[in-house]
């Protein structure tokens, strides 16, 4: 059984979250250095718009980032793949503790300038994935199945992608809508959906190789997490490809 230990590495302790607060700092700046870029119809939408473009981009910068990190990370070390408790990189460390500092920027953001329903749900997914990203950080173990986990935002280039369209007023009949939606549910159904049903089947298999504590959390965030998934996957292909009402409508 992979115990959590009771004194965790100095270095570790150290290094991650300094890392994640160097994250934290830098999707701070990246979110002001996106004002001089903020389209003029999005400013005339108002605040609340205008916030709402800056922060999707700086949920694609992060997601653009971390995705391609996460499949790398698998490419660099593949041992990884084997182990997904004990074996991990610096590369794959450092990813993890990247994606702890945006999550809780992206959650004080929310808290600070969005309370509103749909942040409301966001801040409950970010608030488990980085209890769960925290212990992997901490503690040096299950880094692989965190990196796991990021796999899915290579589909949130495009959900993201998506969102920006959506708050440009693109027509949802442009062509370019039209590919970034095809690309968006292919990735969900590959890079979301399959990835947390493989992560979901690893859990229960390697139950008797995990601790209760961090069995719990992890099967209680991914339960959260696989459950906010699907709505969201039916709401999106019912938008984009089923509701001709749902086509014309901003959301």
């Amino acid at each position: 059984m992979a115990d959590i230990p009771s004194e965790i590495d100095v270095k570790s302790e150290i290094y991650g979250p300094v890392a994640s607060a160097v994250s934290f700092v830098g999707f701070a700046l990246t979110h002001v250095l996106l004002r001089p870029l903020t389209p003029t119809s999005v400013l005339k939408s108002g605040a609340q718009t205008t916030w709402k473009w800056r922060n999707t981009c700086n949920s694609l910068v992060h997601s653009i980032l971390t995705g391609i990190w996460a499949m790398l990370c698998f490419y660099w070390h593949p041992k990884m793949a084997e182990d997904l408790i004990g074996t991990h990189s610096t590369s794959s460390h450092l990813l993890v503790s990247v994606s702890v500092g945006y999550f809780i920027y992206d959650f004080m953001d929310m808290l600070l300038n969005h309370r509103k329903r749909s942040s409301y749900e966001l801040m409950i997914h970010h608030f488990f994935v980085v209890l769960c990203f925290g212990l992997s950080m901490l503690t040096r173990l299950y880094i692989g199945y965190s990196v796991v986990a990021l796999l899915v935002e290579v589909n949130s280039i495009f959900l993201h992608t998506r969102q920006l369209m959506i708050i440009k007023g693109s027509p949802r009949q442009n062509s370019g809508y039209r590919l970034n939606a095809l690309l968006n549910i292919g990735t969900f159904l590959i890079f979301r959906i399959l990835t947390l049903g493989w992560m979901t089947r690893w859990l229960v298999v390697h139950r008797e190789e995990v601790p209760v504590f961090a069995y719990t959390l992890g099967s209680v965030g991914l339960a959260v997490i696989v459950l906010m998934s699907i709505v969201l996957f039916f709401r999106i292909l019912d938008a984009d490809f089923i509701s001709k009402k749902g086509r014309n409508k901003k959301e």
